[in-house]
């Protein structure tokens, strides 16, 4: 069979367009969660300095901004962690799927 071929069969199976409608879907979710934390954190910094300032206990002197600046690295990392460990599990084994099928 031609690589064209089974390469057509892929864009016209119907798993395989839920499937891309599904991973994007997710990539836009986990986007959007990201620009809201870092841009959330920029704006802070740009419109309420006084807030990220505070000091976190009286003597401290670390201010909010560290921590909440750590955490935006933190969840960072997080959603990549998630996303990677679904691409490697669940893409990875829907995509094969749709390519076997079509190499029938």
């Amino acid at each position: 069979m031609k690589e064209e071929d089974i390469v057509e069969r892929i864009q016209k199976n119907p798993k395989f367009m839920q499937f891309v409608r599904m991973r994007n879907n997710y990539s836009i979710v986990l986007s959007i969660m990201m620009m809201v934390v870092y841009f959330g954190y920029i704006l802070l910094v740009a419109f309420n300095k006084q807030f990220l300032a505070t000091k976190i206990s009286a003597g401290a002197v670390t201010s909010i901004g560290i921590p909440l600046g750590v955490g935006v690295l933190v969840f960072t990392i997080v959603i990549t962690a998630i996303y990677v460990r679904r691409a490697n599990n669940e893409f990875d084994a829907t995509k094969d799927e749709i390519v076997r099928e079509a190499s029938k």
